[in-house]
């Protein structure tokens, strides 16, 4: 069943381009980083699981592309707009050819199982 999102006919007509619009750039930048890269991770400052989802890639030796958004009292906005559009509740979000995978530790069982290397091709 897809995630379930309210219908735009329930949104009052003044406010359609309000919600349809909200941080529209942020997530045609990421959408965008996620067809060009690879292994894209998504993120913020001070956050230790988008520090570990990077960590873990690096010792796995796996090319990836950040993108950061804020720290915990700035940009919280942008990265609302980024979790309602993935669906995702937190950071990092972890994308694998265009597909979200997860956060850290969803990342780290793939890296595990050697699932991330078979969806990379290699």
């Amino acid at each position: 069943m897809p995630r379930q999102t309210l219908d735009e006919a329930r949104l009052h007509p003044a406010i359609r381009d309000t919600v349809a619009n909200l941080h529209v750039d942020i997530v045609h930048n990421v959408h965008a980083a996620t067809l060009s890269n690879p292994v894209l991770v998504v993120g913020m400052a001070g956050n230790p699981f988008c520090r570990k989802a990077r960590k873990a890639l690096d010792t796995a030796g796996i090319a990836h592309h950040y993108l950061e958004y804020g720290s915990y009292l700035s940009r919280w906005r942008e990265r609302n707009a980024l979790k309602m559009w993935a669906g995702w509740p937190t950071f990092p979000m972890v994308f694998v050819k265009g597909n979200l995978v997860g956060g850290a530790d969803d990342l780290k069982r793939l890296i595990d199982n050697g699932e991330l290397k078979r969806l990379l091709g290699e």
